[in-house]
Protein backbone atom coordinates (compact mmCIF):
# COMPACT_ATOMS: atom_id res chain seq x y z
CA UNK A 1 0.00 0.00 0.00
CA UNK A 2 1.25 3.55 -0.79
CA UNK A 3 1.36 5.75 2.25
CA UNK A 4 -0.90 8.39 1.41
CA UNK A 5 -0.49 11.82 3.50
CA UNK A 6 0.10 14.72 2.14
CA UNK A 7 3.55 16.56 2.96
CA UNK A 8 1.55 19.45 3.26
CA UNK A 9 -0.46 20.47 6.38
CA UNK A 10 -3.88 20.77 6.25
CA UNK A 11 -3.81 23.88 7.44
CA UNK A 12 -1.96 25.04 3.83
CA UNK A 13 -4.93 23.52 2.11
CA UNK A 14 -7.52 24.93 4.11
CA UNK A 15 -7.87 28.16 1.77
CA UNK A 16 -8.74 25.76 -1.16
CA UNK A 17 -10.81 22.88 0.39
CA UNK A 18 -12.58 21.96 3.78
CA UNK A 19 -10.47 18.55 4.06
CA UNK A 20 -11.19 15.70 6.76
CA UNK A 21 -9.84 12.63 7.65
CA UNK A 22 -9.39 9.81 5.47
CA UNK A 23 -8.21 6.19 5.52
CA UNK A 24 -4.73 5.57 5.41
CA UNK A 25 -4.18 8.88 6.80
CA UNK A 26 -4.80 10.98 3.57
CA UNK A 27 -6.46 14.71 3.63
CA UNK A 28 -9.60 13.61 1.49
CA UNK A 29 -11.23 16.86 0.41
CA UNK A 30 -14.77 18.15 0.48
CA UNK A 31 -16.92 18.19 -2.69
CA UNK A 32 -16.40 21.78 -3.95
CA UNK A 33 -12.63 23.77 -3.69
CA UNK A 34 -13.97 27.57 -2.90
CA UNK A 35 -11.49 28.83 -5.72
CA UNK A 36 -14.01 29.87 -8.36
CA UNK A 37 -13.92 28.64 -12.01
CA UNK A 38 -11.15 30.31 -14.14
CA UNK A 39 -12.11 31.65 -17.90
CA UNK A 40 -10.39 30.09 -20.55
CA UNK A 41 -7.69 32.52 -20.95
CA UNK A 42 -6.69 32.06 -17.64
CA UNK A 43 -7.54 28.08 -17.31
CA UNK A 44 -5.21 27.97 -20.10
CA UNK A 45 -2.37 29.69 -17.77
CA UNK A 46 -2.89 27.70 -15.31
CA UNK A 47 -3.00 25.33 -17.51
CA UNK A 48 0.32 25.90 -18.47
CA UNK A 49 1.77 26.04 -15.07
CA UNK A 50 0.73 22.43 -14.18
CA UNK A 51 1.80 20.94 -16.96
CA UNK A 52 5.36 22.25 -15.76
CA UNK A 53 4.58 21.29 -12.29
CA UNK A 54 3.25 18.10 -12.55
CA UNK A 55 5.48 16.41 -15.56
CA UNK A 56 8.39 15.58 -13.26
CA UNK A 57 5.70 13.28 -11.18
CA UNK A 58 4.90 11.50 -14.10
CA UNK A 59 7.62 10.84 -16.04
CA UNK A 60 9.16 9.42 -13.05
CA UNK A 61 5.96 7.14 -12.65
CA UNK A 62 6.52 5.69 -16.31
CA UNK A 63 10.19 5.53 -15.83
CA UNK A 64 9.05 3.37 -12.18
CA UNK A 65 7.14 1.09 -14.18
CA UNK A 66 9.35 0.22 -16.66
CA UNK A 67 12.31 -0.64 -14.41
CA UNK A 68 10.34 -2.54 -11.91
CA UNK A 69 7.79 -4.75 -14.02
CA UNK A 70 9.89 -7.33 -13.99
CA UNK A 71 10.08 -10.60 -11.46
CA UNK A 72 13.63 -10.68 -10.56
CA UNK A 73 16.46 -8.81 -10.09
CA UNK A 74 18.57 -8.93 -13.64
CA UNK A 75 15.29 -9.45 -15.88
CA UNK A 76 15.97 -7.16 -18.84
CA UNK A 77 19.14 -4.58 -18.43
CA UNK A 78 20.72 -4.87 -15.08
CA UNK A 79 19.18 -2.29 -13.81
CA UNK A 80 15.58 -3.54 -14.25
CA UNK A 81 14.70 -4.86 -10.60
CA UNK A 82 11.37 -5.68 -8.22
CA UNK A 83 10.76 -2.71 -5.95
CA UNK A 84 13.38 -2.67 -3.24
CA UNK A 85 15.67 -4.29 -4.56
CA UNK A 86 19.01 -3.32 -6.37
CA UNK A 87 19.70 -3.71 -9.90
CA UNK A 88 22.96 -3.53 -10.82
CA UNK A 89 24.28 -2.42 -14.42
CA UNK A 90 26.76 -5.27 -15.86
CA UNK A 91 28.29 -2.99 -18.40
CA UNK A 92 27.61 1.23 -19.73
CA UNK A 93 24.28 1.30 -21.52
CA UNK A 94 23.99 -0.06 -24.89
CA UNK A 95 23.80 1.28 -27.83
CA UNK A 96 20.01 1.19 -28.27
CA UNK A 97 19.06 1.82 -24.28
CA UNK A 98 16.56 4.27 -24.43
CA UNK A 99 15.04 4.36 -21.16
CA UNK A 100 16.66 7.54 -19.49
CA UNK A 101 17.63 10.15 -21.12
CA UNK A 102 21.55 11.63 -21.25
CA UNK A 103 23.02 8.94 -19.61
CA UNK A 104 26.68 8.73 -18.82
CA UNK A 105 29.24 6.73 -19.86
CA UNK A 106 31.46 6.99 -16.32
CA UNK A 107 30.14 4.68 -14.22
CA UNK A 108 28.44 1.90 -13.77
CA UNK A 109 25.00 2.51 -12.29
CA UNK A 110 23.19 1.03 -9.17
CA UNK A 111 19.84 1.54 -9.01
CA UNK A 112 16.93 0.61 -6.55
CA UNK A 113 13.18 1.92 -6.48
CA UNK A 114 12.42 1.90 -2.55
CA UNK A 115 8.80 1.61 -1.16
CA UNK A 116 8.78 2.33 2.29
CA UNK A 117 5.57 3.35 3.11
CA UNK A 118 5.36 0.04 4.99
CA UNK A 119 8.53 -0.08 7.13
CA UNK A 120 11.93 2.16 6.40
CA UNK A 121 14.61 0.06 3.95
CA UNK A 122 18.31 0.00 4.69
CA UNK A 123 20.54 0.19 2.58
CA UNK A 124 24.39 -0.71 2.56
CA UNK A 125 27.42 -1.22 1.05
CA UNK A 126 30.68 -2.08 1.49
CA UNK A 127 34.16 -0.27 1.40
CA UNK A 128 34.36 1.70 -1.59
CA UNK A 129 37.97 2.52 -1.30
CA UNK A 130 39.26 5.09 -3.25
CA UNK A 131 37.20 4.42 -5.94
CA UNK A 132 34.16 7.42 -6.24
CA UNK A 133 30.89 6.90 -6.01
CA UNK A 134 27.22 8.25 -5.03
CA UNK A 135 24.31 7.62 -3.98
CA UNK A 136 21.24 10.18 -4.50
CA UNK A 137 17.69 9.77 -2.70
CA UNK A 138 15.43 11.25 -5.42
CA UNK A 139 12.08 11.69 -4.08
CA UNK A 140 9.11 11.24 -6.69
CA UNK A 141 9.36 15.06 -7.40
CA UNK A 142 12.85 14.80 -8.89
CA UNK A 143 14.36 16.75 -6.24
CA UNK A 144 17.39 15.10 -4.42
CA UNK A 145 17.42 15.38 -0.87
CA UNK A 146 19.97 12.93 -0.04
CA UNK A 147 23.32 12.24 -1.41
CA UNK A 148 25.58 9.69 0.47
CA UNK A 149 28.89 8.64 -1.46
CA UNK A 150 32.26 10.02 -1.21
CA UNK A 151 31.74 13.49 -1.06
CA UNK A 152 29.40 13.65 1.78
CA UNK A 153 30.17 10.59 4.06
CA UNK A 154 32.89 9.22 2.68
CA UNK A 155 34.26 5.84 1.15
CA UNK A 156 33.80 3.42 4.00
CA UNK A 157 31.20 0.83 4.77
CA UNK A 158 27.91 2.15 4.78
CA UNK A 159 24.29 1.74 6.71
CA UNK A 160 21.16 4.20 6.60
CA UNK A 161 17.31 3.85 6.55
CA UNK A 162 15.28 5.34 4.37
CA UNK A 163 12.10 6.38 5.88
CA UNK A 164 8.82 7.93 4.78
CA UNK A 165 7.51 11.01 6.39
CA UNK A 166 7.08 10.52 9.82
CA UNK A 167 7.66 7.76 10.61
CA UNK A 168 8.81 6.52 14.50
CA UNK A 169 10.59 3.52 15.41
CA UNK A 170 13.82 2.56 16.26
CA UNK A 171 16.53 1.81 14.07
CA UNK A 172 19.59 -0.94 14.60
CA UNK A 173 23.01 0.13 15.80
CA UNK A 174 25.17 1.53 13.53
CA UNK A 175 22.38 2.51 11.13
CA UNK A 176 21.65 6.20 10.27
CA UNK A 177 18.82 7.73 9.25
CA UNK A 178 17.51 9.86 6.10
CA UNK A 179 13.55 10.51 6.02
CA UNK A 180 11.86 10.77 2.82
CA UNK A 181 9.55 13.51 1.60
CA UNK A 182 7.69 10.55 -0.41
CA UNK A 183 6.81 7.34 0.36
CA UNK A 184 8.93 6.28 -2.85
CA UNK A 185 12.68 6.66 -3.58
CA UNK A 186 14.61 6.30 -6.51
CA UNK A 187 18.59 5.67 -6.03
CA UNK A 188 20.66 5.80 -9.05
CA UNK A 189 23.77 5.14 -7.94
CA UNK A 190 27.10 5.70 -9.64
CA UNK A 191 30.36 3.99 -9.13
CA UNK A 192 33.18 5.07 -10.84
CA UNK A 193 33.88 2.94 -13.48
CA UNK A 194 37.72 3.31 -15.96
CA UNK A 195 36.82 1.83 -18.89
CA UNK A 196 35.67 -1.95 -19.91
CA UNK A 197 38.63 -3.18 -18.57
CA UNK A 198 37.12 -1.96 -14.79
CA UNK A 199 34.17 -4.13 -14.84
CA UNK A 200 35.35 -6.71 -13.05
CA UNK A 201 36.77 -4.16 -10.00
CA UNK A 202 33.33 -2.27 -10.08
CA UNK A 203 30.99 -5.73 -10.07
CA UNK A 204 32.82 -6.97 -6.66
CA UNK A 205 31.54 -3.59 -5.17
CA UNK A 206 28.44 -3.92 -7.15
CA UNK A 207 27.47 -6.98 -4.76
CA UNK A 208 27.65 -5.43 -1.83
CA UNK A 209 25.45 -2.97 -2.27
CA UNK A 210 21.86 -4.04 -1.07
CA UNK A 211 18.29 -2.76 0.18
CA UNK A 212 16.86 -4.64 2.96
CA UNK A 213 13.44 -4.06 4.72
CA UNK A 214 14.40 -3.26 8.17
CA UNK A 215 12.56 -6.56 9.55
CA UNK A 216 14.73 -8.74 7.57
CA UNK A 217 17.84 -6.62 8.82
CA UNK A 218 19.96 -9.00 10.48
CA UNK A 219 18.87 -11.51 8.53
CA UNK A 220 20.53 -13.66 5.34
CA UNK A 221 19.90 -10.81 2.47
CA UNK A 222 16.83 -11.77 -0.09
CA UNK A 223 16.31 -9.74 -3.22
CA UNK A 224 12.42 -9.23 -3.12
CA UNK A 225 10.93 -10.25 -6.14
CA UNK A 226 7.98 -8.95 -8.22
CA UNK A 227 5.35 -9.08 -10.54
CA UNK A 228 4.90 -8.42 -14.55
CA UNK A 229 1.61 -6.41 -15.27
CA UNK A 230 1.10 -6.38 -18.60
CA UNK A 231 -0.82 -3.57 -18.84
CA UNK A 232 2.59 -1.45 -18.39
CA UNK A 233 4.20 -0.59 -21.80
CA UNK A 234 7.77 -1.76 -21.72
CA UNK A 235 8.80 -0.79 -25.16
CA UNK A 236 8.11 3.32 -25.27
CA UNK A 237 10.64 5.26 -23.60
CA UNK A 238 9.28 7.23 -20.85
CA UNK A 239 10.09 10.43 -23.04
CA UNK A 240 8.17 9.34 -25.88
CA UNK A 241 5.45 7.90 -24.09
CA UNK A 242 5.34 11.86 -22.39
CA UNK A 243 4.95 13.11 -26.15
CA UNK A 244 1.78 10.94 -27.08
CA UNK A 245 0.17 11.44 -23.81
CA UNK A 246 -3.18 12.86 -23.94
CA UNK A 247 -4.26 16.29 -21.73
CA UNK A 248 -7.10 13.95 -19.80
CA UNK A 249 -4.60 11.64 -18.94
CA UNK A 250 -1.83 13.67 -18.26
CA UNK A 251 -3.65 15.72 -15.52
CA UNK A 252 -5.57 12.96 -14.34
CA UNK A 253 -2.30 11.09 -13.70
CA UNK A 254 -0.80 13.98 -12.17
CA UNK A 255 -3.44 14.26 -10.06
CA UNK A 256 -3.73 10.54 -8.96
CA UNK A 257 0.34 10.86 -8.28
CA UNK A 258 0.61 13.97 -6.04
CA UNK A 259 -2.79 12.93 -3.79
CA UNK A 260 -0.72 9.40 -3.54
CA UNK A 261 2.47 11.46 -3.15
CA UNK A 262 1.90 14.77 -1.39
CA UNK A 263 3.57 17.55 -2.52
CA UNK A 264 6.61 19.74 -0.59
CA UNK A 265 5.66 23.06 1.56
CA UNK A 266 6.47 25.69 -0.59
CA UNK A 267 4.19 23.90 -3.28
CA UNK A 268 1.40 25.82 -1.37
CA UNK A 269 2.08 28.83 -3.66
CA UNK A 270 0.66 27.23 -6.44
CA UNK A 271 -1.89 24.93 -5.18
CA UNK A 272 -4.59 27.48 -5.26
CA UNK A 273 -3.75 28.33 -8.99
CA UNK A 274 -4.07 24.64 -9.38
CA UNK A 275 -7.69 24.06 -7.63
CA UNK A 276 -9.13 26.25 -10.16
CA UNK A 277 -8.87 23.72 -12.82
CA UNK A 278 -9.41 20.78 -10.30
CA UNK A 279 -6.19 20.20 -9.11
CA UNK A 280 -6.52 19.44 -5.32
CA UNK A 281 -4.27 17.19 -3.67
CA UNK A 282 -6.44 14.50 -2.00
CA UNK A 283 -9.06 15.08 -4.47
CA UNK A 284 -9.94 12.74 -7.70
CA UNK A 285 -9.63 14.40 -10.65
CA UNK A 286 -12.84 14.57 -12.44
CA UNK A 287 -12.04 15.96 -16.12
CA UNK A 288 -15.74 15.07 -17.78
CA UNK A 289 -17.03 17.66 -15.03
CA UNK A 290 -15.15 20.05 -16.14
CA UNK A 291 -16.53 23.00 -18.62
CA UNK A 292 -16.08 22.24 -22.25
CA UNK A 293 -13.89 25.57 -22.72
CA UNK A 294 -11.28 24.45 -19.85
CA UNK A 295 -11.21 21.26 -21.01
CA UNK A 296 -10.13 22.92 -24.26
CA UNK A 297 -8.07 25.71 -22.64
CA UNK A 298 -6.21 22.55 -20.55
CA UNK A 299 -5.93 20.59 -24.10
CA UNK A 300 -4.12 23.52 -25.77
CA UNK A 301 -2.01 24.12 -22.05
CA UNK A 302 -0.87 20.64 -22.35
CA UNK A 303 0.10 20.44 -25.89
CA UNK A 304 2.11 23.31 -25.56
CA UNK A 305 3.75 22.56 -22.27
CA UNK A 306 5.18 20.23 -23.41
CA UNK A 307 6.67 21.57 -26.73
CA UNK A 308 7.89 24.07 -24.75
CA UNK A 309 9.55 21.45 -22.60
CA UNK A 310 10.77 19.14 -25.99
CA UNK A 311 12.33 22.26 -27.13
CA UNK A 312 14.12 23.47 -24.87
CA UNK A 313 16.77 21.42 -24.43
CA UNK A 314 20.27 23.33 -23.59
CA UNK A 315 18.42 26.82 -24.01
CA UNK A 316 18.45 27.62 -20.10
CA UNK A 317 20.81 28.71 -18.27
CA UNK A 318 24.07 31.04 -18.87
CA UNK A 319 25.87 30.85 -21.65
CA UNK A 320 29.58 31.00 -21.43
CA UNK A 321 31.60 29.68 -24.64
CA UNK A 322 28.20 28.53 -26.21
CA UNK A 323 28.08 26.20 -23.43
CA UNK A 324 25.07 26.31 -20.92
CA UNK A 325 25.32 25.86 -17.15
CA UNK A 326 22.61 25.19 -15.24
CA UNK A 327 24.08 25.37 -11.81
CA UNK A 328 21.72 27.10 -9.83
CA UNK A 329 18.78 24.83 -9.87
CA UNK A 330 20.08 21.18 -10.64
CA UNK A 331 19.36 18.47 -8.47
CA UNK A 332 17.27 20.68 -5.92
CA UNK A 333 14.53 23.12 -7.73
CA UNK A 334 12.42 24.26 -4.42
CA UNK A 335 9.59 26.39 -6.37
CA UNK A 336 11.39 26.29 -10.16
CA UNK A 337 9.00 24.05 -11.67
CA UNK A 338 9.60 24.77 -15.28
CA UNK A 339 13.43 24.56 -14.01
CA UNK A 340 12.27 21.08 -12.86
CA UNK A 341 10.20 20.22 -15.97
CA UNK A 342 12.86 20.85 -18.17
CA UNK A 343 15.96 18.40 -16.37
CA UNK A 344 12.96 16.10 -16.53
CA UNK A 345 12.53 15.80 -19.99
CA UNK A 346 16.41 16.78 -20.72
CA UNK A 347 18.07 14.84 -18.04
CA UNK A 348 15.94 12.74 -15.71
CA UNK A 349 18.36 11.89 -12.36
CA UNK A 350 20.42 15.02 -12.48
CA UNK A 351 23.04 15.15 -9.18
CA UNK A 352 22.90 17.88 -7.20
CA UNK A 353 25.54 20.57 -8.21
CA UNK A 354 27.99 19.87 -5.51
CA UNK A 355 28.47 16.40 -6.85
CA UNK A 356 28.24 17.07 -10.73
CA UNK A 357 27.62 19.57 -13.12
CA UNK A 358 26.59 19.29 -16.59
CA UNK A 359 27.43 21.91 -18.72
CA UNK A 360 25.79 20.77 -22.78
CA UNK A 361 25.74 22.81 -26.03
CA UNK A 362 24.46 22.21 -29.43
CA UNK A 363 25.89 24.57 -31.47
CA UNK A 364 29.65 25.43 -32.52
CA UNK A 365 31.98 28.60 -31.42
CA UNK A 366 29.83 30.23 -34.52
CA UNK A 367 27.15 29.52 -33.25
CA UNK A 368 26.40 26.85 -35.70
CA UNK A 369 24.27 23.47 -34.90
CA UNK A 370 26.63 21.00 -34.47
CA UNK A 371 26.52 18.44 -37.06
CA UNK A 372 28.40 15.36 -37.70
CA UNK A 373 28.97 16.97 -41.62
CA UNK A 374 31.51 18.65 -40.17
CA UNK A 375 34.68 18.31 -37.76
CA UNK A 376 35.13 19.95 -34.55
CA UNK A 377 38.10 20.80 -32.14
CA UNK A 378 38.03 21.22 -28.05
CA UNK A 379 40.88 22.54 -26.98
CA UNK A 380 41.83 23.16 -23.18
CA UNK A 381 45.10 24.92 -22.55
CA UNK A 382 47.41 23.06 -19.58
CA UNK A 383 46.30 25.95 -17.56
CA UNK A 384 42.76 25.43 -17.99
CA UNK A 385 42.41 21.45 -18.00
CA UNK A 386 38.86 20.80 -15.90
CA UNK A 387 39.24 21.27 -12.17
CA UNK A 388 37.22 18.15 -10.83
CA UNK A 389 38.49 16.23 -7.59
CA UNK A 390 36.65 13.16 -8.62
CA UNK A 391 37.26 13.17 -12.51
CA UNK A 392 35.44 14.35 -16.17
CA UNK A 393 33.99 13.54 -19.79
CA UNK A 394 32.60 14.74 -23.22
CA UNK A 395 29.53 12.48 -23.80
CA UNK A 396 28.01 12.80 -27.82
CA UNK A 397 24.16 12.50 -27.47
CA UNK A 398 21.66 12.55 -30.90
CA UNK A 399 18.67 15.04 -30.81
CA UNK A 400 16.65 13.34 -28.47
CA UNK A 401 19.16 12.88 -25.71
CA UNK A 402 20.25 9.46 -26.26
CA UNK A 403 23.44 7.82 -27.53
CA UNK A 404 24.46 8.05 -30.93
CA UNK A 405 25.28 4.79 -31.78
CA UNK A 406 28.79 4.24 -33.71
CA UNK A 407 31.21 1.31 -34.63
CA UNK A 408 33.56 1.87 -31.97
CA UNK A 409 31.09 1.58 -28.97
CA UNK A 410 32.93 4.64 -27.86
CA UNK A 411 29.85 7.29 -26.30
CA UNK A 412 32.27 10.00 -23.54
CA UNK A 413 35.68 10.59 -23.69
CA UNK A 414 37.72 11.77 -20.67
CA UNK A 415 40.19 12.25 -18.22
CA UNK A 416 40.56 8.46 -17.30
CA UNK A 417 41.25 7.48 -20.98
CA UNK A 418 44.69 6.79 -22.43
CA UNK A 419 44.36 10.26 -24.06
CA UNK A 420 47.13 12.11 -26.13
CA UNK A 421 48.42 15.61 -24.73
CA UNK A 422 50.13 17.80 -27.00
CA UNK A 423 54.00 18.64 -25.62
CA UNK A 424 52.81 21.71 -23.68
CA UNK A 425 50.16 20.13 -21.97
CA UNK A 426 47.70 21.43 -23.57
CA UNK A 427 45.39 18.80 -24.81
CA UNK A 428 42.84 18.46 -28.35
CA UNK A 429 39.54 16.52 -28.03
CA UNK A 430 38.41 15.89 -31.57
CA UNK A 431 34.44 15.21 -32.42
CA UNK A 432 33.90 14.32 -35.90
CA UNK A 433 32.20 11.23 -37.33
CA UNK A 434 35.49 10.23 -39.29
CA UNK A 435 38.20 8.33 -38.08
CA UNK A 436 40.98 10.50 -37.23
CA UNK A 437 43.61 7.62 -37.23
CA UNK A 438 45.84 5.69 -34.88
CA UNK A 439 47.77 8.46 -33.06
CA UNK A 440 45.36 10.87 -33.04
CA UNK A 441 42.44 8.38 -32.53
CA UNK A 442 42.85 8.12 -29.22
CA UNK A 443 41.25 11.92 -28.74
CA UNK A 444 38.40 10.69 -30.89
CA UNK A 445 34.84 11.42 -29.58
CA UNK A 446 33.01 10.03 -32.57
CA UNK A 447 29.52 11.57 -33.89
CA UNK A 448 27.04 10.61 -36.50
CA UNK A 449 26.79 12.08 -39.98
CA UNK A 450 23.69 13.90 -38.75
CA UNK A 451 22.89 17.16 -35.98
CA UNK A 452 24.01 15.80 -32.28
CA UNK A 453 25.30 17.70 -28.78
CA UNK A 454 27.51 17.48 -26.45
CA UNK A 455 26.81 17.31 -22.71
CA UNK A 456 30.85 18.12 -20.04
CA UNK A 457 30.35 16.49 -16.73
CA UNK A 458 32.50 17.09 -14.15
CA UNK A 459 32.19 15.15 -11.07
CA UNK A 460 33.18 16.58 -7.60
CA UNK A 461 33.84 19.92 -8.87
CA UNK A 462 35.73 22.42 -7.41
CA UNK A 463 35.38 25.62 -6.56
CA UNK A 464 36.08 27.35 -9.62
CA UNK A 465 33.44 25.67 -11.83
CA UNK A 466 30.91 26.33 -9.16
CA UNK A 467 31.52 29.89 -8.57
CA UNK A 468 31.97 30.53 -12.52
CA UNK A 469 35.31 31.32 -12.64
CA UNK A 470 36.41 28.64 -14.61
CA UNK A 471 34.93 27.96 -18.16
CA UNK A 472 34.85 25.11 -20.47
CA UNK A 473 36.37 26.27 -23.90
CA UNK A 474 33.92 26.84 -27.14
CA UNK A 475 33.70 23.92 -29.94
CA UNK A 476 35.50 25.00 -32.43
CA UNK A 477 34.61 23.51 -36.20
CA UNK A 478 38.05 22.82 -38.21
CA UNK A 479 36.56 21.10 -41.48
CA UNK A 480 33.74 20.56 -43.42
Amino acid sequence: MQMKTPLLLAMTLAALTTAQAAPGGALAASPSPVASAPKPDEAYEIGREAYDFLFPIVVMELTRQQFTNVVHVGDGFGVHAPMNAFGHAPTFPPAGARMVVRPNFDTLYSVVWLDVAKEPVIVSTGDMGDRYFLLPLMDMWTDVFASPGTRTTGEGAQAFAVTAPGWKGALPAGVSRIESPTSVVWIIGRLQTNGVKDYANVHALQAGIKATPLSQWGKPHQDATGAVDPAVDIRTPPKRQMAQMSAERFYSLGASLMSRYGVHLQDQTILPRLARIGLVPGRAFDWSALPASTREALSHAAADGHAALAASGLDRGEARNGWRYQIAAMGSYGADYHQRAVVAENGLGANLKEDAVYPSTSADADGQALDGAHRYQLHFNKADLPPVRAFWSLTLYDREGFQAANPQNRFAIGDRDDLAYNPDGSLDLLIQADDPGPGPGRNWLPAPKTPFNLSFRAYWPKAEILDGTWRLPPVRRTGP
